[in-house]
């Protein structure tokens, strides 16, 4: 078997919901498996077979030149990854990954400027990671609902959101669930910058708060690029909860959270 294998697949498994979902329905264990990804080792004749059997296609396919491979399996259309394709939800957003632009500009680090739906009159930074796995755009958000005291926040009110994202005519859509818990999501809309450089978007994100009465509510959004790399250490200690008023809050960014016109019953940014 060449080394084309490991490569071949990860292609075959990003049709899947984990690598984990693929080891159980094809019953071989995670580590083994783990290894076949990496080129640490080769399966056996008998496991060739059963991987082969289970995604469609033939042992010594496996083995071909990966762009090779992917031509192959794009000719097959739905035939790789079908037990995922009958998943409701799975065919339920097939449209919009279809429709969906390329949001590759979009990729990196950013800073999430929000008023805090949890604890009102507060404004929340969290930290977003924006990119792209397998033709899809998707994005982690960590959160920190502790105010800032001018030392070090703990960690006590952990968050973290993991979600999708997809660009439809003019806008970004961005939804999520909060993963630690899984007892909420948010989805987020975004007007796009139209300059050549990324600094700060625009938006709307809807949610609920995670108080006792879980009020669903809605607030302005900025989104501060950050760049492609960054020094996660000494930006995390960033993400916590600030006073509007806090020098650290720009002005700028203290206007557009603050700035809420409603028009005709319609809660609008611009």
């Amino acid at each position: 078997m060449s080394s084309h294998l490991g490569e071949n697949l990860r292609l075959l498994c990003s049709h899947y919901r984990s690598i984990a979902e693929v080891c159980r329905k094809v019953g071989i264990n995670r580590a083994q498996f783990n290894k076949y990804l990496s080129g640490e080792s080769q399966p056996t004749a008998y496991n060739l077979k059963r991987i082969g059997d289970f995604f469609g296609v033939e042992g010594y396919e496996l083995g071909l030149p990966g762009e090779q491979f992917a031509r192959l399996i794009g000719a097959r259309g739905t035939q790789i990854g079908a037990p995922a394709q009958q998943d409701p939800l799975h065919a339920l957003l097939q449209p919009l990954r279809d429709s969906s632009g390329d949001l590759s500009r979009y990729c990196g680090y950013y800073f999430e400027y929000a008023n805090c739906m949890s604890v009102p009159g507060t404004i929340l930074l969290s930290l977003v990671h924006m990119r792209e796995e397998g033709g899809n755009f998707m994005f982690e958000r960590q959160e920190r609902q502790v105010l800032s005291t001018g030392g070090l926040a703990d960690d006590s009110a952990r968050c973290r959101y993991l979600g999708a994202a997809f660009q439809l005519q003019d806008r970004l859509f961005l939804i999520d669930y909060e993963s630690l818990t899984v007892n909420e999501m948010s989805q987020t809309i975004l007007i796009p910058s139209f300059k050549s450089r990324i600094t700060r978007l625009n938006g709307l994100k809807t949610g609920v708060s995670s108080g006792d009465r879980r009020t669903p509510a809605c607030t302005r959004v900025v989104w501060e690029f950050l760049g492609t790399e960054i020094n996660r250490i000494s930006t995390y200690r960033q993400v916590m909860l600030y006073q509007p008023d806090d020098p650290r809050i720009d002005e700028d960014i203290r206007q557009r959270l603050a700035h809420a016109p409603v028009r005709e019953g319609l809660f609008e940014v611009e």
